[in-house]
């Protein structure tokens, strides 16, 4: 039997059996019958070696395009194998690229000097709008500290004090972790903190009434992306998040260990913190050819 009948019983199964989509099967039949000309025809005969080639050709394709084709593959053959059309199921020999792991955001020093450039203008004046003082703490906690959205708009009114450069902050399972707090976010913090009533409980509190809530987050992303806007950088470009990885990274490219800033940001995981190492390779080659052992003995020679 052809490979476009085969394709066909394929596809007829598919929409009987597991209820594919009209669109699933157009990209399935659009996969299987491009796979079949790659093959000279003989798709549903061929060899893991002639299956290795056709997979081959994808090599320049996306990533979910590939994943999609050989599972488009993968499946077909299996069916062939359940129909005892075939005696092996060779799918074993189809690729499969696992998820394309996104790289975060990142604002290079000079985005993030004009955010804060913005913000020191706003609050030049003699007497400065506590909103901008406001935005001036959240901001400083955001890129100073590294603090999720979350964290931030959730910090109890008394949880920073002048004197203590640290925050203790508890996470999932009662698991706590101790941040850095710059001179500047301290100060920030305590210049806002003056406008907050002493009987609120939230250090940034969503209004004046006593016992009201906190800032949001959407609230928080809204004041953050109409920063950058005033700054000139593209809104899409910037949220609390990617504060939090311009924190990670220029920490990183400072020479900061990366199980230090683990800690920091309260990974559990370190390889969730290693995604950060693609931001300036070259600063770790130049660790590498400066700096390891081997180098010396090459010098001495």
């Amino acid at each position: 039997m052809s490979d476009h009948a085969l394709i066909d019983r394929f596809l007829e199964m598919m929409a009987a059996e597991a209820g594919a989509a009209a669109n699933t099967l157009a990209a399935y039949r659009s996969d299987l019958v491009l796979a079949s000309e790659a093959a000279g025809g003989g798709l549903a005969t061929a060899d893991p070696a002639t299956i290795r080639a056709v997979a081959h050709g994808w090599r320049d394709l996306a990533r979910a395009t590939v994943a999609r084709k050989s599972a488009a593959l993968r499946r077909f053959y299996a069916f062939l194998a359940d129909e005892g059309l075939r005696a092996d199921d060779p799918g074993e020999a189809l690729p499969r690229p696992g998820p394309a792991r996104r790289l975060p955001k990142v604002l290079d020093h000079g985005e993030v000097d004009r955010l804060f450039a913005t913000i020191a203008e706003r609050c030049a004046a003699e007497r400065p709008n506590p909103l901008d003082l406001r935005l001036a703490a959240l901001v400083e906690l955001l890129y100073g500290s590294g603090l999720r959205a979350s964290e931030v708009v959730s910090l109890p009114r008394g949880a920073i004090h002048p004197d203590r450069p640290f925050l203790i902050l508890r996470g999932k399972g009662g698991t706590e972790r101790l941040v850095p707090l710059s001179d500047r976010a301290r100060g920030a913090v305590a210049a806002w903190r003056a406008h907050v009533p002493a009987e609120l409980p939230w250090l940034f509190p969503s209004g004046s009434r006593s016992g009201g809530g906190h800032l949001s987050r959407v609230r928080l992303y809204q004041l953050v992306k109409a920063l950058a806007a005033e700054a000139g950088i593209a809104p899409d470009r910037v949220s609390p998040h990617v504060l939090r990885h311009a924190f990670a990274t220029h920490l990183l490219a400072g020479g900061a260990d990366l199980r230090a800033l683990q800690a920091m940001l309260g990974h559990a995981d370190i390889a969730t913190t290693e995604i950060y190492t693609h931001v300036d390779r070259s600063r770790l080659v130049e660790l590498v050819t400066t700096r390891h052992p081997l180098v010396d003995a090459d010098l001495k020679r």
